[in-house]
């Protein structure tokens, strides 16, 4: 399977004062406020590592849950959260917090399937960072 997806930027001014605006293909962002203080501060609108963020829990919770069919043991829910660590401009660290409940699976093959997850994620082999896995079931 082969497609590709868009995604466009806008930006006017400056890095510190200019404003910018995002958009995607499936138009769930339709330029999105982009800015120094959406991204440095808690300015209203999106940043780069939130969209990594959502780009990379929703790869890896996808993953995650297709894994878990095969294996026989389809998820009654999945929540991940991603952490995104920026640091002297580098993101230096993912954290993907995973909570779950899936009848039947015990925990050891629970974590080995959550940790397959996070290495065969599309997301995650783009990634040259730390990728770190808190990964809880419930039941």
């Amino acid at each position: 399977m082969k497609f590709t997806r868009t995604a466009s930027t806008n930006w006017k001014g400056t890095g510190m004062e200019g404003k910018g605006t995002i958009s995607t293909q499936s138009t769930t962002l339709n330029n999105a406020q982009l800015s120094f203080k959406t991204r440095f501060d808690e300015g209203v609108g999106t940043n780069p590592e939130e969209l990594i963020g959502a780009a990379h829990s929703g790869c890896y919770t996808m993953q995650l849950s297709f894994l878990l069919t095969d294996a026989g043991f389809p998820a009654e829910n999945l929540d991940t959260v991603a952490k995104v660590t920026f640091e002297d401009g580098t993101i230096t660290e993912i954290q993907l917090n995973l909570t779950a409940t899936i009848l039947g699976i015990s925990e050891e093959i629970f974590q080995e399937t959550a940790t397959k997850a996070k290495e065969i994620c599309p997301i995650s082999k783009l990634f040259n960072t730390k990728i770190v896995l808190n990964a809880s079931l419930t039941k």
